[in-house]
């Protein structure tokens, strides 16, 4: 069993950045793959940002490529998001999830075996 925690939103004016951060404990952090999905009101949840278990493999949603990165800390059991440039339409629930598909980045949600309770990321025009 994974018990992962996400901190960090907030609210934030457009261009401005947060970091999130996602504590899991339990089980082996290195032993999956971790990844940033947000669901906006009305819409499907969507990958933002996934990585490997070793850090070395990641995947970014087209929307947020350039502006998001995400990086993992293993001695840490910690997983970022790293959220620049933020703009209006970012707003959205930021949720963790951990994979046991440990090699790989991008993953469809019921590939994921494990969620956070979510974290409430709102950016004003």
């Amino acid at each position: 069993q994974v018990q992962l925690v996400e901190s960090g939103g907030g609210l934030v004016q457009a261009g401005e950045s947060l970091r999130l951060s996602c504590a899991a404990s339990g089980r082996s952090f290195s032993s999956y793959s971790m990844g940033w999905f947000r669901q906006a009101p009305g819409k499907e949840r969507e990958l933002a940002a996934g990585i490997s278990w070793s850090g070395g493999t990641t995947y970014y949603a087209g929307s947020v490529k350039g502006r998001f990165t995400i990086s993992r800390d293993n001695a840490k059991n910690t997983v970022y998001l790293q959220m620049n440039s933020l703009k209006p339409e970012d707003t959205a629930i930021y949720y963790c999830a951990a994979s046991r598909y440990a090699g790989r980045a991008w993953l469809r949600p019921n590939e994921y075996d494990y969620w956070g309770q979510g974290t409430q990321v709102t950016v004003s025009s």
